[in-house]
């Protein structure tokens, strides 16, 4: 099962705090996840660590799951960083910043396991 969402990035005090590191474990933890709604994964039957295959119209990402109910049904937020960036508009139209706001995005369940951020790199740069 897919569900429709309107996908969101910005940045977390997590996600900030690991900006020096970008390749351990620590910024793949802050990163490399998509919050929804817990009506949402329930939806979509899973569970927070579940993988989720994130799908907009600039690209597909694999994240890990994890429930905030201060999230309304249908929004899914992913913090910035590479995950994110691989699903989001990349046009900045002229200002240098990318459409970080209001994508629209398709997101299931999947087996496959989130990328650590270079295999990430390396799977985009071969695309």
């Amino acid at each position: 099962m897919k569900i429709k969402t309107n996908l969101i990035s910005g940045r977390t005090a997590d996600q900030g705090a690991h900006l020096e590191a970008k390749t351990h474990k620590g910024y793949f933890d802050a990163c490399a996840y998509c919050e929804l709604n817990a009506a949402d994964l329930e939806r979509l039957g899973v569970s927070e660590g579940d993988s989720l295959k994130v799908t907009t119209e600039f690209g597909e990402v694999v994240v890990f799951a994890k429930a905030n109910d201060g999230n309304p049904e249908g929004l899914a937020f992913i913090p910035m960083g590479p995950w994110a960036n691989a699903v989001l508009d990349p046009d900045t139209h002229g200002c240098g910043m990318p459409g970080f706001k209001g994508v629209p995005a398709e997101i299931e369940a999947t087996e496959e396991k989130p990328l650590e951020m270079k295999a990430l790199m390396r799977k985009y740069l071969e695309d």
